[in-house]
């Protein structure tokens, strides 16, 4: 008996002796898990929840607050313009100069979200899902009240950036052209390409905002890369395209009700379709399942 029990054991495969870790992979010690688990991207359920307590912290901001911060952020996306401008006034029509000339783009970006300004179509994905996770009418309002003043704060500094370069005496009349034919770019888009493109920019920003968080040391990539797709692919964006055109309206290159339903409209529900219809409902919808 004991001899049968003998050779039974020493019949054993090595796999009969192997922990559960050890059938799935290495054996590592308690330290290098650690490691592994630090290492692994965070879930969806991860992201979803530190936008989400974004988005509340923002919806509990006073009017003020929002105000100014939306205004500097207009403001700052006027750089994505003047940067842009400049490099085309300086590149020419040399091989590739669109592909350089785009890379400006990302400029205003870059300003507004390490500075945590206040930018319209960030809140299209930050300022819903609290409304998603826990819809009620006291979060609808508090949304819509978010939307309104940052929209007002961001058009007014898109605004006043405009017309303080474009009656500056700081460029010279090659860099006035260089601008005013980015807004004419624009302008010659149909409403329906518009809100069409309007929807890509909308998703490429929402997607962009739920990339950050995970993205920690490489933030600035992924700002750079999902913004210079966006010019690349001449997508319209509601706040950067506003300073474009109203530096077109205001040197008498289109008039303001071109800008307001040639442009701001379309563009503005693309951008929200984009961005809260699509991408953060998906997203949403995604962490939802997982807990199903």
């Amino acid at each position: 008996m004991n001899d049968n029990k003998h050779r039974l054991a020493t019949d054993a495969t090595p796999d009969d002796h192997q922990t559960a870790d050890e059938k799935d992979g290495f054996s590592l010690s308690t330290e290098e898990k650690h490691d592994v688990e630090e290492k692994q991207p965070p879930r969806a359920a991860v992201l979803h929840e530190t936008i989400r307590l974004q988005g509340e912290e923002e919806l509990g901001r006073s009017i003020p607050a929002l105000g100014w911060s939306a205004l500097a952020a207009g403001l700052s996306m006027g750089f994505s313009m003047l940067a842009r401008g400049l490099l085309h006034r300086h590149l020419g029509d040399a091989p590739g100069a669109f592909l350089i000339e785009s890379l400006g783009y990302p400029f205003g970006f870059l300003v507004v979200i390490l500075a945590r300004q206040q930018l319209f179509t960030e809140n299209t994905m930050t300022a819903v899902l609290p409304l998603m996770t826990h819809p009620d009418l006291a979060k609808l309002a508090s949304l819509l009240r978010l939307w309104s003043v940052v929209f007002v704060g961001n058009i007014i500094g898109t605004a006043l950036f405009a017309y303080g370069i474009l009656h500056m005496p700081v460029f010279d009349h090659a860099t006035h052209e260089a601008l005013v034919g980015i807004g004419a770019e624009v302008m010659a888009n149909s409403p329906g390409q518009m809100f069409s493109k309007g929807i890509l920019a909308g998703w490429l920003i929402a997607t962009m905002v739920w990339l950050v968080p995970a993205a920690e040391q490489a933030r600035i990539t992924v700002i750079v890369l999902t913004t210079y797709l966006i010019a690349l692919g001449g997508f319209t964006h509601i706040i950067v395209g506003s300073v474009e055109v109203l530096y077109l309206v205001f040197s008498g290159g289109a008039g303001f009700g071109d800008y307001v339903f040639h442009f701001g409209l379309p563009t503005l529900l693309g951008n929200i379709v984009g961005g809260s219809c699509i991408f953060a409902l998906i997203s949403h919808a995604q962490v939802r399942g997982d807990e199903a």
